[in-house]
């Protein structure tokens, strides 16, 4: 009786050691939880054709944008945790949404398990070229002379370029109104059709526009200039202290296998070491990281707290219900 339980067990043990093996054996799904054509997308889809070669599997992006990024975070979150599905996290969906929001359907500590800590990225302060603003300062005494006159656009009510614009105001003192729209690319297109005077999105979107004539670049919402745009400066020289960066990951459903989690964190390292991943990343204002699933567990951590802290302070801390 013994021997044929420990028989069993090693062939188990076996079994699913092969299946590790084999792993990914059919197309993982990979949600992006923003529309087309945004920051957040765009970043996805310059690492997917890099991860299909590591994986040997298609890797298909599938955005489901709306609502800050709950939709398709929730989506992962009640996906099978088997190593089909993997979500492209930022800060929004996984430390700034558990205070902003009231009913939030899921929870990021309970709901994930962390894969990799893609990058980080600056943001800048665009307008549209009709506004007769060209510095930070500009604006700042624009919106000063008409509390409410200026308009703003962002991905979502607690997106990053909105807590960003809200630091801005809260620094300078001043008041201008939100736009929220269902992703990044929605919104860019609204400062460039005039729906909105202004909006702080990311490089990787709106540099193309600025280099076409659509956008007029003003400032970074960085800490310090960035090389591939040096002429532009950074909000924080005018307001020190001001810093609004952004971050990418990747995560799972939890309970995803182990070794899932650790052949995705692989694929993703090498993909990010690539030199023309980097240098393409690095244009736009991209900064890539990597590291381990733990590494970004803590990030993950340390960045809930802080936007907690920041929305109690701003008086946002549940604020909004879906």
């Amino acid at each position: 009786m013994i021997q044929r339980i420990l028989a069993s067990l090693a062939l188990a043990a076996v079994i699913t050691a092969a299946a590790a093996q084999q792993y990914p054996a059919r197309p993982i799904r990979f949600i992006v939880p923003y529309p087309p054509g945004g920051g957040t997308d765009t970043v996805a889809r310059l690492l997917n054709p890099g991860l299909i070669e590591q994986l040997g599997e298609q890797v298909v992006i599938d955005n489901r944008g709306g609502a800050n990024a709950i939709i398709g975070t929730d989506l992962a979150a009640k996906a099978a945790a088997d190593g089909y599905t993997m979500l492209f996290c930022l800060q929004a969906s996984m430390a700034v949404n558990p205070t902003l929001y009231q009913n939030l359907p899921y929870e990021p500590q309970r709901d994930f398990d962390p894969v990799i800590h893609l990058d980080t990225l600056a943001m800048m302060l665009a307008v549209n070229p009709s506004l007769p603003v060209k510095t930070i300062d500009d604006l700042i005494k624009l919106a000063k002379a008409g509390p409410g006159r200026l308009n703003y656009s962002s991905s979502g009510h607690g997106s990053a370029a909105h807590l960003a614009t809200l630091l801005l105001m809260n620094m300078t003192g001043t008041k201008m109104v939100h736009v929220p729209f269902k992703g990044g690319g929605p919104a860019l297109a609204a400062v460039i059709g005039g729906e909105v005077q202004f909006s702080i999105g990311t490089l990787v979107s709106e540099v193309p526009h600025v280099r076409a004539g659509r956008l007029r670049a003003v400032a970074l919402a960085t800490a310090r200039r960035v090389p591939s745009i040096p002429d532009v400066p950074s909000i924080a020289e005018t307001l020190p202290g001001f810093d609004a960066s952004v971050w990418h990951g990747v995560v799972v459903p939890k309970g995803t296998p182990a070794a899932a989690v650790k052949r995705l964190n692989a694929a993703f390292n090498a993909v990010l070491k690539r030199p023309q991943v980097r240098a393409a990343m690095e244009k736009s204002g991209v900064q890539p990281v990597g590291g381990a699933p733990e590494e970004f567990a803590v990030l993950i951590k340390s960045e809930t707290a802080k936007y907690e802290k920041l929305l109690k302070e701003m008086g946002m801390a549940r604020s909004s219900k879906l």
